[in-house]
């Protein structure tokens, strides 16, 4: 077993007495029952078939089937204003409860969690992270709608995970918070199911609960396997990555696995060599701090693995590389605790904020993604093989080669995709690119070169399950018109507010290289608003919205009749977010383009992580980082990230 208690000290090839360690087996092996064959032949497909649109006959590989007229058949709500506003506001007929929280029990037999945040680092691996963000739904094939694994991840650690927040000593952070704060970092699983009154339950002592944190051995799969730039003092194979963190968006597979993104790893370390850090594109061009503290936490000051500053006489320059390890796509089988993570280095490394993936009528994928920084790109990566129902084997092996590529949005409404490629598109070594792997590692470069378009924070995609048209949230960019010149894709100056882009592969190929692309809407206040100050709100916070109105678009999601679910992320207590009020979450038809306010969650929070059972009766939503006293789980008082639990008070399916 991995030894938590020193994690500076791990002995990296320890790993291979693990079970399902992909150095010595195929990655993410089927366990030893009938259950991966009966959810590949029923439950997980029946849950993707509204997801992945080449599944859906009514398509014919066109993606020209008609979406449904009328989708929004909810009573929209007003925003709530009320600066100590500090609960779950709902549509009428619609409920919503806490569910899991952070610090509730994962692992058979955690220790309760302590309303003073006193549980200590090994407790905390044991239970949920902190600051849940997306998620997935994962039925199990007796009862679809009834019984099923969550799968949730945990973006960052907030101050109040300890007593009295985040401490120092002589400038240097407790080796015992930092571990707690790591093992609050990465995805929970649990196990859900109705109970015979039919209300949900987590299942306490299911052997598929599972901890992943920052402290959790993990592989490196894909081209950078093994490679130079992957090796450091602690693993000189290249191999193996301890843990996963910045786990903001997510996606899943046709082949039933959970996508892990890895969106601002760069907070966590520091390069105080400021000539190294200029030169080094790997950090520079990803912000990682030069010469002062990592931004964040600290952690550099316990943890050596993330003081990324050259050490001159340590093999592989020390730690240098140690950032190389992150910013990934990382998979796993939820439905298998014992496998191993991998970490798919050929999807490209950036602040990753999703892992969308789109299936043609061919088997052919794409899997988009957002960088969530402004002025970054949109990417997308085609696997070189295409996807086979009746060859699980080599479905596994799907994510580990293929193309990336960037989005280039041309003014009239064309679009290309860029390949990353040796030797296309600027990408050679005179321009400072000698291999696909320093292509991969370096993306965010690679994109530069090849002329990609820098967008408004582009996060969440969500593709359309009838007509395959691909949706993505840019959440805003103030300094678009300044560092970011106005285009026709990000086309508002001081953008405070975001828009919502949408493209249509040519052919509904998602392997397709060019499309067709238009603005979905811009998000911001109605014509004609008042300020605070009671006078006309600037043309650049005016939007286009029909319906209800929002700000900062971030997560993002289709149901199966063709609703868009859209979750904000705004600072509510910005002036020029004052008529919004506290985050939401809306739904948009977007055959009428209309949009109504759904929920909306408690004072200082982002609303995020959208998923459903396959029946669309039951929803959950994330309640990420209120401001106050929002209750969670277990009715206590103390601010805490929580999973809500949405129903209709009918029974009926959610959104109707």
């Amino acid at each position: 077993m991995y030894p938590h208690d020193h994690p500076t000290s791990f002995h990296w090839q320890a790993l291979d007495d693990l079970p399902c360690n992909p150095a010595r087996n195929p990655p993410l092996p089927a366990p030893p029952d009938p259950l991966r064959r009966d959810l590949l032949k029923g439950g997980i497909g029946v849950a993707l078939l509204g997801f992945f649109g080449g599944s859906i006959s009514a398509c014919a590989g066109t993606g020209s089937a008609e979406p449904v007229q009328g989708l929004l058949g909810f009573t929209g709500i007003e925003p709530q204003t009320d600066a100590a506003f500090d609960r779950v506001a709902i549509a009428p007929g619609y409920q919503a409860r806490a569910f899991f929280s952070w610090g509730d029990p994962v692992l058979p037999g955690a220790p309760v969690w302590q309303p003073d945040a006193a549980d200590d680092w090994q407790a905390q691996l044991q239970q949920a992270g902190d600051n849940h963000d997306g998620m997935h739904y994962f039925p199990f094939p007796d009862a679809p709608g009834e019984h099923g694994l969550l799968v949730i991840n945990h973006e960052f650690v907030s101050a109040t995970l300890h007593p009295h927040g985040m401490s120092r000593v002589d400038g240097k952070r407790p080796l015992s918070e930092v571990k707690k704060e790591q093992a609050a970092h990465g995805v929970s699983v649990i196990e859900i199911r109705k109970d015979t009154a039919g209300h949900w339950q987590r299942v306490p002592a299911s052997r598929f609960n599972r901890r992943l944190s920052a402290l959790t051995p993990m592989a490196i799969g894909g081209p950078l396997a093994g490679h130079d730039l992957m090796k450091t003092a602690s693993d000189p194979e290249g191999r193996t990555v301890l843990g996963t963190i910045a786990n903001c968006a997510m996606g899943f597979t046709p082949w039933g696995t959970y996508l892990v993104c890895e969106e601002n790893w760069h907070q966590y370390f520091v390069n105080r060599d400021v000539a190294d850090h200029a030169r080094r594109v790997s950090h520079q061009r990803y912000g990682i701090s030069a010469a002062g503290g990592s931004r964040v936490y600290g952690w550099e000051t316990a943890d050596p693995r993330f003081d990324a500053t050259p050490q001159a006489g340590q093999p592989f320059g020390g730690h240098v590389q140690e950032p190389h390890r992150f910013g990934w796509v990382v998979e796993f089988d939820p439905f298998d605790p014992a496998c191993v993570p991998v970490k798919r280095t050929a999807l490209g490394r950036f602040c990753r904020e999703g892992a969308s993936v789109a299936q043609g009528s061919d088997g052919r994928l794409a899997v988009y993604s957002g960088d969530d920084t402004k002025g970054e790109y949109i990417y997308k990566f085609v696997p070189a093989g295409s996807y086979n129902p009746n060859d699980p084997a080599a479905n596994r092996n799907l994510l580990d080669s293929g193309t990336l590529y960037a989005a280039q949005f041309k003014a009239g409404g064309e679009g290309e995709w860029k390949a990353l490629v040796l030797g296309q598109n600027g990408l050679v070594p005179a321009n400072g690119f000698s291999s696909q792997e320093e292509i991969l590692l370096n993306a965010r470069a690679a994109a530069d070169q090849a002329g990609a378009t820098p967008m408004d924070r582009p996060e969440w995609v969500a593709v359309h399950p009838q007509t395959r048209e691909v949706y993505v949230t840019c959440t805003n960019n103030d300094e678009r018109g300044s560092t970011n010149p106005v285009d026709a894709a990000n086309p508002r100056p001081h953008n405070l507010h975001g828009q919502i882009l949408r493209w249509r592969e040519a052919g509904a190929d998602p392997a397709a290289t060019r499309f067709q692309w238009d603005i979905f809407l811009l998000a911001g206040e109605s014509a004609g608003a008042k300020d605070a100050e009671g006078k006309p709100v600037a043309d650049h916070q005016v939007g286009n919205i029909r319906g209800d109105i929002f700000s900062s678009p971030d997560s993002l999601a289709f149901d199966a009749a063709g609703r868009l679910w859209i979750a904000t992320d705004y600072d509510d207590k910005a002036v020029q977010n004052r008529n919004m009020g506290c985050n939401q979450l809306l739904c948009a038809d977007p055959v009428a383009g209309e949009v109504r306010r759904f929920l909306v969650g408690p004072r200082g929070c982002e609303i995020t992580g959208i998923t459903w059972t396959p029946d669309y009766r039951a929803m959950w939503i994330n309640v990420q980082h209120p401001g106050l006293s929002f209750p969670a789980s277990d009715g206590k008082s103390r601010p805490r990230s929580t999973t809500v639990l949405i129903t209709k008070n009918d029974g009926g399916v959610i959104g109707t």
